[in-house]
C-alpha cells in the first residue's frame, strides 16, 4: 500500500509550487490560452498518468486546463502525487503553459443536523449520492460537491442551517477572505484560524473560507 501523506507534506516537497491542496486532492490550474493546446497538454497527461498506473481528474475548458490528484487506495495525498505533480507540471513547461494557482477553489455544503444518521438517507436518495462514514456524502460522478452533516446540540429557529464551505489556496484565504468583507461581509470568528473563517453577509448567512493548514 501507498504510504499516506499530509498536505503539509506536499507542499514541502520540491518540485510542486504549481500545485495547491484544496478539499480531495492536490490541484492545479493551467491557462492554455486555446482549446487545442489544453487538448495537447491533456494528451500528455493521460500518458504520464497510465504509465504510472495513476490517474487524476482533468478538466478541460477554454482557456485551461484543471487536474486533481488523490491516492484512492489511502483516501488521501501520497508520494505518488508527488511524483506525478512534478511530471505534469514539467510536460506543461515542456508545451510553454503556464501554472496559475489563482482559479483554484473547491466547495462543500455543511447542513447542521441534531441525528445526522436521520436525515442521510433522505439527502442521499434525493441527490443520487453516497453515504460515506457517519456524517458525509459523496458524489459517485465526482461532479458535485460534497455534504457533511454537522452534528448540533440544539435545534436552531433563528440562524440558517446551510452554509457553504470554501476551499482555497493557503496563499490566497487573506485575500479572499479581504475580498468578501470589502462587498458587504463580516468576520463571524476566526477562532480556528488558518483551517478555517466563518464570516458572513449583511443578512447573517454565513460561510466559511477553509484551507489545508491546521489552526494556530
Amino acid at each position: 500500500m501507498t504510504d499516506r501523506i499530509t498536505a503539509g507534506q506536499f507542499h514541502d516537497a520540491e518540485g510542486v509550487g504549481d500545485w495547491r491542496v484544496l478539499f480531495g486532492g492536490a490541484c492545479a490550474y493551467f491557462a492554455t490560452g486555446s482549446f487545442a493546446t489544453g487538448v495537447a497538454l491533456v494528451a500528455e497527461i493521460g500518458r504520464l498518468a497510465d504509465e504510472a498506473n495513476h490517474h487524476p481528474d482533468v478538466d478541460l475548458r477554454y482557456p485551461g486546463v484543471t487536474v486533481r490528484l488523490w491516492t484512492h487506495d489511502v483516501d488521501g495525498l501520497s508520494q505518488r502525487d508527488v511524483a506525478l505533480a512534478r511530471r505534469i507540471s514539467a510536460a506543461a513547461r515542456d508545451l510553454g503553459i503556464a501554472a496559475d494557482p489563482n482559479p483554484l477553489q473547491g466547495y462543500n455544503l455543511t447542513i447542521d443536523a441534531l441525528v445526522p444518521a436521520n436525515v442521510l438517507p433522505f439527502w442521499a436518495a434525493l441527490l443520487g449520492y453516497r453515504i460515506v462514514g457517519e456524517e458525509d456524502l459523496a458524489d459517485p460522478r465526482d461532479r458535485g460537491p460534497s455534504i457533511r452533516f454537522q452534528v448540533m446540540d440544539t435545534a436552531r429557529t433563528q440562524r440558517n442551517r446551510v452554509h457553504l464551505d470554501v476551499s482555497v489556496p493557503h496563499d490566497q484565504a487573506e485575500a479572499r477572505i479581504a475580498a468578501a468583507l470589502v462587498a458587504g461581509g463580516r468576520l463571524v470568528s476566526d477562532e480556528h484560524a488558518p483551517a478555517w473563517w466563518v464570516l458572513a453577509d449583511m443578512e447573517g448567512n454565513e460561510a466559511c473560507v477553509a484551507t489545508w493548514q491546521p489552526r494556530d
